[in-house]
């Protein structure tokens, strides 16, 4: 099958979104909307509304200079424009993963072995940090059920442990007085959904040290720290593992994570957000904008409780 190119793919915001444009729309009635969008048919004022709400929010990739420019990783450096700097001399060759814990095929991939094994395609995702700034990255990667595939986790898997490097001779930041090394952690199924994937490039370029060189997690429906950069081990557990933030805050940082206008961190309200390279913040969308791929994994949950 021939690729699609970037331009080819309907627009992100109006495709991750369709849920909630489609709510909006339903104000005005759907058979409305429908005639307002056929060939020749001027749409009302209240209709032109709804569509002209919506577009003022499209989700148009961030520039690659402030997706690298920019960047959590306290491995480095606590300053975000100071990681890049710290991170130019990073070594991530060679690299391994090992996969282990409750599998019944434990392996330790190279990073050729994980490029030779699962075909890279492009995943466009929001990346919503917890402070209350967003992203629109370009990913390139691969689903991290296909991993769990190869390793086969047991029925006693339930939880998924995630380990990043740990190197004082690479990464000044270790200093700082923290529970490294950094770990996160997904419930088994969090983990298998489709929509998470192990990284490994942005724009069609492998990734940078301060990107998580060089293959990270990212989960679109959660907030930023939880998907963990320069991955090193990924362990299948039967118990919920430590994470470094719910370790180190926990009144503030729980388990889950999942991003949530309703409730807010004890330092940042998380109903709106600054999109990186705007001026005007927008709101914030349940699980990120993913609910209706995500959605089914809570019901039943307090996310308050569970946040």
């Amino acid at each position: 099958m021939d690729k699609i190119s970037r331009n080819e793919i309907t627009p992100e915001w109006l495709y991750m979104n369709r849920r909630q444009f489609l709510q909006k729309v339903s104000l005005v009635g759907g058979a409305a909307f429908l005639a307002a969008c056929a060939p020749g048919v001027i749409p009302t004022a209240q209709e032109e509304a709804v569509i002209q709400d919506m577009a003022k929010f499209e989700d148009t990739l961030t520039d690659y200079e402030a997706i690298t420019g920019y960047n959590n990783y306290y491995e480095f450096s606590l300053s975000k424009e100071g990681v890049a700097p710290a991170a130019k001399n990073f070594k991530t060759d060679p690299w391994q993963v090992e996969v282990y814990g409750l599998v019944n095929n434990p392996i330790t991939f190279s990073m050729q072995d994980i490029l030779d094994q699962f075909p890279q395609e492009e995943r466009i995702y929001r990346l919503r940090c917890v402070e209350g700034w967003s992203m629109v990255i370009p990913w390139t990667g691969f689903s991290l059920s296909k991993l769990l595939d190869v390793v086969q986790p047991t029925q006693e898997a339930r939880f998924v442990r995630f380990q990043t490097l740990m190197d004082f001779d690479q990464m000044p930041g270790l200093g700082a007085n923290f529970p490294w090394p950094y770990q996160e952690g997904l419930r088994l199924d969090e983990a298998q959904n489709e929509l998470t994937i192990l990284a490994t490039g942005i724009y069609d370029k492998p990734l940078t040290p301060q990107n998580g060189a060089p293959i990270r997690l990212v989960v679109p429906w959660k907030y930023g720290f939880k998907s963990a950069k320069s991955l090193v081990k990924i362990e299948l557990v039967a118990e919920q593992p430590g994470t470094f933030w719910n370790s180190t805050a926990s009144n503030e940082y729980g388990f889950y994570s999942n991003v949530n206008p309703e409730v807010s961190h004890p330092r940042w309200l998380q109903d709106t957000e600054r999109r990186i390279g705007e001026l005007q913040r927008r709101p914030t969308f349940k699980f990120n904008g993913y609910e209706a791929e995500v959605g089914y994994l809570y019901e039943g949950m307090d996310l308050k409780a569970n946040y």
